[in-house]
């Protein structure tokens, strides 16, 4: 008698918990881009749109009573720079943030698209981390120069919260479809290393079941031979 092949078997907790692991992630991924894209937006829009409760979001409000044209032109050059290219790096990674969002619809039924969802994220997150430092150091500062005249100035923790906000959203994001892609590949080699089965047991031996088989056929003959005899 044949041996028969090795029993594999294959747990089916492990295979549902790695078969969902991807989609799952991908999708929770989805919902923090689409929240810092929200968060984004929501920060523009407050400087666009002079209206409760957009009105609420705003970056600096300081004392200004008093101030000639001069002074106020003399402290719009000093931060110009940095809020010229905050600006442009918002918009910018604003940009890869809704694409990351389209194309992570894709990483919900693929290996390869977690991996460019993530590729896509990252450059989202690496303007949007650039914005927010730019939009600290240069606000920080303004408001120092007000108090440093014995003026008010508070910053707006609305635009503060909504700009470093969308940065975790975004690493999170970045993160959890490398987790995703990451998952997958491990369920899809275990995969291919099974011949492809999702099923524990014992896959039956065509060789074994003919050699049990020619064991009985012979035995069954003689029986039909002493029968006839008789």
């Amino acid at each position: 008698m044949t041996p028969s092949e090795p029993i594999i078997q294959l747990d089916p907790k492990t295979v549902s918990s790695n078969v969902i692991a991807g989609p799952a992630l991908a999708l929770v991924s989805l919902i923090l881009i689409a929240g810092a894209a929200l968060l984004i937006f929501l920060t523009l829009l407050g400087g666009a749109i002079d209206k409760n409760p957009t009105d609420q979001f705003y970056f600096l409000e300081a004392d200004t009573s008093g101030l000639g044209d001069a002074a106020e032109r003399t402290s719009g050059n000093k931060y110009y720079l940095e809020t010229r290219f905050m600006f442009a790096f918002v918009i910018i990674g604003l940009f890869f943030a809704v694409c990351a969002l389209f194309l992570g619809l894709v990483a919900l039924c693929s290996r390869i698209g977690s991996f460019l969802s993530s590729a896509m994220c990252s450059v989202a997150l690496f303007f949007q981390t650039i914005t927010a430092a730019l939009m600290t150091a240069a606000y920080v500062q303004g408001r120092n120069a007000f108090r440093s005249q014995d003026r008010t100035a508070t910053l707006g923790r609305y635009n503060f919260g909504f700009m470093w906000a969308a940065v975790a959203a975004l690493f999170l994001a970045t993160l959890l479809f490398c987790v995703g892609g990451i998952t997958g590949k491990k369920d899809n080699s275990y995969s291919s290393r099974t011949g492809g089965r999702r099923f524990f047991g014992r896959k039956k031996s065509t060789r074994s079941a003919r050699s049990r088989g020619s064991f009985i056929d012979p035995e069954r003959q003689r029986r039909m031979d002493k029968e006839d005899s008789d």
